[in-house]
């Protein structure tokens, strides 16, 4: 497991707020580039993910990590504190690529005084529906970013306070991610999370193991259950995926951001892996 800093964390808050339901929180696949966290008040719903279904109490904090499938259902009363979270784009593995974060964790009275305050200081930040299509699209999203980066700098501190509070209370729980055992694959691992905006080949990662290219190639495969090759580019794929997302730049400089200097190759290699385009991809998501 690679050792972030405290520094490294770049969390960003979109949304927050305190919603009232009575049997109207009721979503269907929903899928976003943030991380959603929940304090419930009173009632109960139902968080339905791909393994399991969690049933949402009183008193409990949830996490539900950017980028994972999910669906809402609540039949009464359901009263929550909602927070969003952007971990900012950057090279590095992120916090949660490197644990397994518990969904479910016991909250306290602190928790909610802190949502609280984060209410009451930021009003704007208040969703104007519950119904993610009005608010998680690409439009919204560069603005709520966009609202974050124009907030005074004092706010901004209290807020990475709070929200580094809040996600304490699950990394005390969570389990490191042990991708592999292998000392020489976690530097090659490391290498390429690092490097991910460059243009990284097999003989730089054999000289970060100190071995050879075959045989980077056969324990890689092994620990990973992929390609060298095919692991960089899903990884290259994610992040240009969330700059598609998140930034109007044409397609041809996110190629270059991640490294391609044929940016033709980019758009095979993206094609390749997703089944679209970059181009698709973007109007999808805009549309």
């Amino acid at each position: 497991m690679m050792h972030l800093p405290i520094e490294s964390f770049n969390f960003q808050m979109l949304n927050v707020g305190l919603a009232h339901h009575d049997g109207d929180w009721n979503w269907k696949n929903v899928s976003s580039p943030f991380t959603r966290i929940f304090y419930v008040k009173e009632g109960e719903a139902q968080l339905h993910l791909p393994q399991q279904v969690v049933r949402l109490r009183p008193g409990y904090l949830y996490i539900v990590p950017a980028y994972t499938l999910h669906s809402y259902e609540c039949k009464g009363l359901f009263v929550h504190y909602y927070l969003h979270v952007y971990e900012g784009f950057k090279s590095e593995m992120n916090l949660m690529e490197q644990y397994d974060f518990p969904i479910e964790v016991a909250g306290c009275h602190d928790d909610e005084l802190l949502l609280q305050r984060m209410c009451e200081q930021h009003p704007q930040a208040q969703l104007p529906s519950s119904n993610p299509q009005t608010y998680d699209n690409a439009a919204q999203f560069t603005d709520y970013v966009r609202r974050y980066r124009d907030i005074p700098l004092w706010q901004k501190m209290e807020l990475r306070g709070s929200i580094l509070m809040l996600f304490s209370r699950f990394l005390r729980e969570a389990v490191p991610h042990e991708w592999t055992t292998d000392e020489r694959m976690k530097r090659v691992q490391e290498h390429i999370h690092s490097h991910i905006c460059e243009n990284v080949d097999i003989e730089e990662l054999a000289d970060v193991a100190c071995i050879t290219k075959p045989y980077l190639i056969r324990l890689f495969k092994k620990e990973f259950g992929t390609s060298p090759v095919q692991y960089i580019n899903s990884k290259k794929v994610e992040r240009a995926q969330l700059l598609l997302y998140t930034t109007d730049i044409p397609v041809k400089e996110v190629a270059y951001e991640l490294g391609f200097n044929d940016h033709s190759y980019f758009i095979r290699m993206f094609r390749k892996v997703t089944g679209i385009t970059p181009q698709e991809y973007r109007r999808q998501l805009r549309a």
